[in-house]
C-alpha cells in the first residue's frame, strides 16, 4: 500500500510541477509524428478547419469570445496573447497572471466540472494532453469546440503559442511573443555555449526518490543550460531513481522545486548525500516550480534561471 501511495504522490507532483494537466485521465502516448506542429489552417478566415496536436479535426465557426482553459500553461499562453478578457473559466491551479485567480474555476488535477463548463457557454476549450474521452465527448456533444496541445520542448511551446494565436485571431500577438522567446533563448545559449558542462540532478520527489529524466522539460533545460543530466538514461521523463546510483554518479549541482516538505538543509542531511560534490560545495538549490515546469511563455525564463544556477559567473 505504501508503494501505491508513493506512486500517487509522484503522479500528483508531476501534474502540479510539470504539466499541471487537468484532464489527463487517459495517459496515452502520442504517436511519433505528433512531435511536430500539427495545426493546419485551411481557411484564412472563419470558419476555420483545424487539426490539433492529437490529429483531432476541429471546426472553429467564429473568432472565440468565451474561452475555457484546462491547464495553467495554456492560461498563461492565452493571457500572453491579450485574451484575458475572453477567458471565462480556468482550473484551480491557474494562478498566473494574478488576474487568472479571479476567473471562474472549473476543476483541478482530479477532474473538471463538465456542467460548469457548459454553463459558462464557451466557444472554445483549450486542454493539455489528450484529456479524458468521456469529458471530451460531453463537451463536443454540447457543441463546444475543444482543442488539445501537449508541448514537450521549448520549440513545441513556441509552435503551440503560434497555433493558438491562429485559432483565436491573435496571429500578430503570437508572433511577437514567440519572437521574443526565441531571442531570449538564443541570448542564454550564446552565454553558455563554451562552458564546461556540470553534472546535474533534478529531484521531482523524494519518497521514493524520482528524477527528471529524458523527455522532460527539465532534461532539456539542463542540456541547453550547459549541464549534463545524470538521469538522462532513466526509464522515463519522471521516474524513480536509485539513491545509491545518485550518490555514485556524484552530481555537481542538485536541483529541486520549492516545496513545503523540503529545504536545502533537509536534502543535504539525507543519509549518504554528504559524499556528493553538490552537497560538499553547497550547490543544492530549490527553484520556483511554476517557472521551471510550465510549458508556456515563461519557459525561456526557466531556461535562464537554470543557466544562472549552473553558471552564476556568466550572469553577473
Amino acid at each position: 500500500m505504501k508503494n501505491i501511495r508513493n506512486k500517487k504522490i509522484i503522479i500528483l507532483l508531476t501534474l502540479i510541477l510539470t504539466l499541471t494537466t487537468v484532464v489527463g485521465c487517459e495517459n496515452s502516448n502520442k504517436v511519433e509524428d505528433n512531435k511536430e506542429s500539427k495545426t493546419k489552417i485551411e481557411n484564412s478566415a472563419y470558419p476555420l478547419e483545424i487539426e490539433d496536436q492529437f490529429n483531432n479535426k476541429v471546426k472553429i465557426e467564429k473568432e472565440p469570445k468565451r474561452i475555457v482553459s484546462l491547464a495553467p500553461s495554456h492560461t498563461e499562453i492565452l493571457y500572453s496573447l491579450g485574451l484575458g478578457d475572453k477567458i471565462v473559466g480556468v482550473t484551480s491551479f491557474c494562478d498566473y497572471p494574478e488576474e487568472a485567480k479571479e476567473k471562474d474555476k472549473i476543476g483541478n488535477f482530479e477532474g473538471v466540472n463538465i456542467e460548469k463548463i457548459i454553463e459558462l457557454e464557451p466557444d472554445l476549450v483549450v486542454q493539455y494532453g489528450k484529456g479524458n474521452k468521456e469529458v471530451n465527448n460531453k463537451i463536443k456533444e454540447a457543441g463546444i469546440p475543444i482543442v488539445s496541445y501537449e508541448p514537450e520542448s521549448i520549440d513545441e511551446v513556441i509552435d503551440t503559442i503560434n497555433e493558438i494565436g491562429k485559432i483565436t485571431g491573435k496571429e500578430d500577438e503570437a508572433k511577437k511573443v514567440t519572437e521574443d522567446m526565441k531571442s531570449k533563448k538564443e541570448e542564454v545559449l550564446n552565454k553558455v555555449k563554451n562552458v564546461e558542462k556540470v553534472k546535474v540532478f533534478y529531484e521531482i520527489w523524494h519518497d521514493p526518490l524520482s528524477a527528471a529524466g529524458p523527455g522532460s522539460f527539465m532534461d532539456e533545460l539542463i542540456n541547453l543550460s550547459g549541464g549534463e543530466n545524470i538521469a538522462k538514461d532513466a526509464k522515463g521523463g519522471y521516474s524513480e531513481f536509485n539513491e545509491e546510483e545518485l550518490i555514485e554518479r556524484n552530481p555537481d549541482v542538485y536541483l529541486a522545486a520549492e516545496d513545503p516538505e523540503k529545504t536545502v538543509e533537509s536534502i543535504k542531511s539525507r543519509a549518504g548525500y554528504d559524499a556528493m560534490n553538490a552537497v560538499k560545495n553547497n550547490r543544492v538549490y530549490l527553484l520556483e516550480p511554476n517557472i521551471v515546469s510550465r510549458p508556456g511563455p515563461r519557459i525561456v525564463e526557466a531556461l535562464e534561471l537554470v543557466a544562472k544556477t549552473l553558471h552564476p559567473d556568466l550572469f553577473k
